[in-house]
């Protein structure tokens, strides 16, 4: 089992990144029931706080910052990497969703990768766009804690990554 501190940047699938801001201990439902530790995260993108059991860290996909060996690997991906992508949307919208929610970098570049390649063909779909803004904002926000940088040297890595693919960084929304 993965263990966090108080004070610890941890991504949260699909939200982002939070810190650790207390470890403490309940208990809920019927008397007798047993006490359950739980970490309270303040969610960085949004400051709502949010109580994770100890129990559901693994299913829920919380997990430390990612370290440089894998943010080369993101960068080389946005770089060089190739997308496969689903023709219906339907089915493309349900794979990228389940790629958000596993919470890896990488899984994550590919959703950005994808949906920038896609919108060079025809334009993406409102929910698609969303998508688009929400992998943006983790990639930067996780690569900016991980590498301790500030948001404009973030985007110049990531802008200088896809314009070696002839893709270009989408604007904050």
């Amino acid at each position: 089992m993965i263990l966090f501190q108080i004070g610890e940047k941890v991504v949260y699938p699909n939200h982002g990144i939070g810190t650790v801001e207390n470890i403490s201990t309940r208990s809920f439902g019927s008397i007798g029931t047993q006490p359950e530790r739980f970490y309270l995260l303040r969610l960085t993108f949004n400051s709502m706080t949010v109580m994770v059991p100890f129990s559901h860290v693994e299913e829920i996909g919380l997990r430390k910052v990612t370290r440089n060996g894998e943010v080369l690997r993101v960068l080389g991906f946005l770089a060089a990497g190739t997308c496969k992508c689903k023709g219906d949307w339907k089915d493309r919208f349900k794979e990228n969703t389940d790629k958000m929610r596993n919470g890896s970098l990488l899984e994550i570049a590919e959703v950005l990768k994808t949906l920038l390649m896609l919108q060079t063909e025809k334009p993406l779909s409102f929910r698609e766009k969303k998508m688009l803004s929400r992998a943006r904002h983790m990639l930067m926000t996780e690569l900016s804690i991980s590498r301790g940088l500030r948001d404009s040297q973030v985007e110049e890595l990531l802008q200088a990554a896809l314009s070696k693919a002839s893709l270009s960084l989408p604007a904050a929304l």
